[in-house]
């Protein structure tokens, strides 16, 4: 019999490496019973485009070959089951989402030999499952038959009910497949994860919340990972052991998320500084539900209000720039320093906040909130995965590239806005924050509205009802992308060569003549002028 070969290559290419946040809230953690998850997908290489894969069929011996997201290596060839569902992003059809960090782990763990990488996995999961638990035992059953090839990972996996955090790490060369952990997220609390291994002891009896892998502790004590009691097991703790990086870069982020919603996550700073080991929760009760906004806002977190916060030292310049250029290590006087690493960084190529609600349809219950480049200065617009025929132009993947600038492509026009904000920060994120709340609450206050109309048609005309969700989705990712280029104008007339032109109701003035008006010089902040008296003042001073 012929054998068909299809290649996983634009399915997972831009996956993103070792710098992701994810947040979770289960379904009675939030103001309306969504189940929510996120993904920023952070790396220097990624071009911000959303995946596109329709429902498919395949006849039988089609096989399917495996490139590694990362860096396109082909890695082989598995089975193609006779029918994918369809996958947008990382949400599929029936309101099914996975989004990831990767913790690296042991590097001894790596198997070069293995055939699935972490983003190959996530998006055949979404072609083949359902639900949540479903999607584990795909994951988990895909890497023990073919093996494994990258280094740890965090999933967070999310339907319609059930919100899971699964981590996993391979076997290296000592073993085929892959040693795992499975928690569920209790349906009234919160968790989140990034870049740092966020399970440590768990229930070992109680397989309605906890699945894990039968090796995953003898294991460890074979590789003389851990020698403890079974019930002292913690998996970061053997698989993923946390230096400074792990808690103040990765784990702070956590933290962060947490804090905004309990008053007592400020016993967790000895932890992140290395002077405790008492770890953070792997989820926590918040003081109060979450709304989908809530949920974009937290990807937008640069530690305000914390310790950590990134506008209060030198580094933020005379603009309080929350963000800090790589590398993130650095070292003088031969001393090693790290910078702050934030939810929000620059070198996100998309993020996205997915939404599945069990009251609805799945064509109309599954909303895949998304945005190309820096959540802090992009739009969260809403995609119903289930009705989405194709990828809205500007985020369609062909559409410019890493290297060639599409003014229709999303990824180009934020990035073009967030990399003029760096520059002017304290200046620019006032002009940029009130666009960006008119576009989200306009979204906002949209989609009960829409809905309820397409909920009137569609049992009775599910085509028509799909077709104007499918429409809308469109129609508004390419519109907000368009609203966000005119930003950008606006702001590079604004802002021209530092100075800052006078406006009135909106408008740039004109003196009586019909002349621009003489602009403003808001210079720079006190505390950088007293920077500069600091190191130069005795050249710069006026003596006469």
């Amino acid at each position: 019999m012929k054998k068909y070969v299809l290649t996983l290559l634009l399915l997972t290419a831009g996956v993103a490496v070792y710098a992701c946040t994810s947040l979770l809230a289960a379904r009675k953690a939030t103001t309306d019973g969504s189940t929510i998850i996120t993904y920023a997908a952070d790396s220097h290489t990624l071009y911000g485009t959303l995946q596109f894969l329709p429902a498919a069929d395949y006849p039988a011996g089609t096989m399917l070959e495996i490139r590694d997201c990362d860096s396109n290596k082909p890695l082989g060839l598995i089975p193609q089951v006779a029918h994918t569902y369809k996958v947008v992003g990382f949400m599929n059809e029936h309101q099914l989402s996975i989004t990831e960090t990767t913790f690296g782990g042991r590097p001894e763990l790596v198997d070069t030999t293995g055939l699935i990488d972490y983003g190959s996995l996530m998006t055949i999961t979404l072609q083949r499952a359902k639900t949540a638990k479903e999607a584990i035992k795909v994951m988990t059953d895909l890497v023990k038959e073919y093996g494994y090839f990258s280094s740890g990972e965090s999933f967070s996996i999310a339907d319609p009910d059930e919100v899971w955090i699964l981590e996993m790490i391979g076997k290296g060369t000592y073993s085929k497949g892959a040693v795992w952990v499975a928690v569920r997220i209790p349906d009234d609390c919160i968790a989140a994860h990034a870049n740092h291994s966020r399970i440590h002891q768990f229930p070992l009896n109680d397989p309605e919340n906890c699945i894990y892998s039968p090796d995953v502790i003898s294991f460890a004590r074979e590789r003389k990972y851990f020698d403890g009691l079974n019930s002292e097991f913690s998996f970061s703790s053997a698989y993923a052991p946390a230096g400074f990086e792990e808690l103040r870069a990765c784990d702070a982020r956590v933290w962060s998320f947490f804090r905004k919603y309990s008053d007592d996550m400020d016993q967790y700073l000895p932890y992140l500084r290395g002077e405790s080991d008492k770890v953070l929760p792997l989820y926590i009760k918040p003081n109060r539900r979450l709304s989908v906004q809530d949920m974009k806002d937290g990807m937008r977190d640069h530690f305000e209000g914390t310790p950590f916060d990134m506008t209060q030292d030198v580094g933020a310049g005379p603009f309080k720039v929350p963000y800090r250029f790589r590398p993130m290590s650095f070292t003088v006087d031969s001393v090693e320093y790290i910078n702050e690493r934030a939810i929000a960084t620059q070198q996100t190529g998309y993020s996205l906040v997915a939404q599945q609600r069990n009251w609805l349809p799945a064509a109309i219950g599954g909303v895949l909130w998304f945005g190309a480049d820096d959540a802090n200065t992009s739009v969260y617009v809403p995609l119903y995965t289930g009705a989405l025929t194709e990828a809205p132009l500007c985020f369609r993947e062909g559409n410019g590239s890493l290297y060639k600038i599409s003014w229709t492509s999303a990824f180009w026009v934020y990035n073009w806005v967030a990399n003029m904000a760096y520059a002017r920060y304290s200046q620019m994120i006032e002009d940029i924050r009130p666009l960006q709340r008119q576009i989200e609450s306009t979204f906002n206050e949209q989609q009960p509205k829409i809905e309820k109309s397409v909920l009137d048609i569609f049992y009775d005309n599910k085509a028509e009802a799909l077709e104007i969700l499918d429409t809308y989705s469109r129609e508004q990712a390419d519109s907000s992308t368009t609203r966000w280029r005119e930003l950008g104008e606006y702001l590079l007339v604004k802002y021209l060569d530092g100075n800052r032109k006078r406006e009135k109701d909106g408008q740039f003035m004109y003196n009586e003549y019909g002349f621009p008006e003489y602009p403003e010089f808001p210079g720079y902040s006190e505390e950088y002028y007293r920077a500069i008296v600091k190191d130069a003042g005795e050249r710069l001073k006026v003596t006469f």
